[in-house]
């Protein structure tokens, strides 16, 4: 008798530039199970039927990105902590029954910055940027005990909704810049080479500069700063290490972190 083939998918809209198939499907072959990620774009209004297929296991789970992280969570019976403190999913798990929403992007961010020698304790970071990941930066950069942390984004409004999560959050205008040590971008913008129409020039150098967006690996956003002078980072190590998290909470296996995987993943 054949065992069925799982299937897990990342969904999201835009979802093109996702290389969460590459690997998921490497680090399937590699642990010899038997299943296939693949991902899938949806519009809102589909969300509710993609999740009813994983409660009748018709999909074995799924990783959930821009825009649907919070939009998942009506139709989910839990939340993990992080989940919840965040109201942020980004992967999704059938276990005992219940449809429970995890957030591994938490751990993924704390890990990439862990891994730079760029000590954020008493520091002030600037985020550009209030939907998607952002909750998830947030609370990691709590736990790394940065001083102050200031949210900018396009629609203000957006930006001040993060307060009901979070205390001590300052938010301002897009457009301004405040003094900081560390700048992240979590908008889209760069994804298909756009330019952030900001000016970073008098930041100083020997700033952390880090893009969220990992493909293309360096955004206009990154070039700029580091013909300044400062340091960058773009978020493939967190992309890595976010994926990690759920492939562990699907397979119960720990996937290996290799070169091989950095190879892959640039050979995009």
């Amino acid at each position: 008798m054949t065992t069925k083939i799982k299937k897990y998918f990342v969904i999201g809209n835009p979802i093109d530039h996702s290389l969460s198939p590459k690997l998921h499907n490497y680090w399937l072959k590699e642990n010899n199970i038997n299943a296939l990620y693949d991902k899938i774009k949806l519009n809102e209004n589909d969300l509710e039927n993609f999740i009813k297929d994983i409660r009748q296991q018709k999909i074995t789970g799924c990783n959930v990105t821009v825009p649907f992280k919070q939009a998942v969570i009506p139709f989910l019976d839990k939340l993990s902590l992080e989940a919840k403190q965040t109201q942020s999913v980004n992967t999704i798990i059938f276990k005992d029954g219940s449809l429970v929403g995890h957030n591994t992007d938490i751990v993924g961010f704390a890990k990439a910055i862990q891994g730079l020698s760029f000590n954020l304790r008493g520091k002030k970071v600037l985020i550009l940027g209030a939907g998607g990941v952002v909750p998830s930066i947030i609370f990691a950069l709590n736990k790394m005990g940065v001083s102050k942390i200031i949210v900018s984004n396009r629609t203000k409004q957006k930006a001040e909704k993060l307060k009901n999560l979070f205390e001590n959050l300052k938010t301002i205008e897009w457009g301004n810049i405040e003094y900081f040590d560390m700048i992240i971008n979590a908008t889209s913008l760069g994804l298909n080479k756009e330019k952030i129409n900001l000016d970073f020039s008098n930041a100083g150098k020997n700033k952390l500069f880090y893009d969220v967006i990992y493909n293309p690996a360096e955004t206009n956003f990154l070039k700029n700063a580091k013909k300044n002078g400062n340091l960058i980072e773009n978020g493939k190590l967190m992309f890595v290490y976010q994926a990690l998290e759920a492939f562990k909470l699907w397979h119960e296996v720990e996937p290996k972190i290799s070169n091989e995987i950095f190879k892959l993943l640039e050979n995009d």
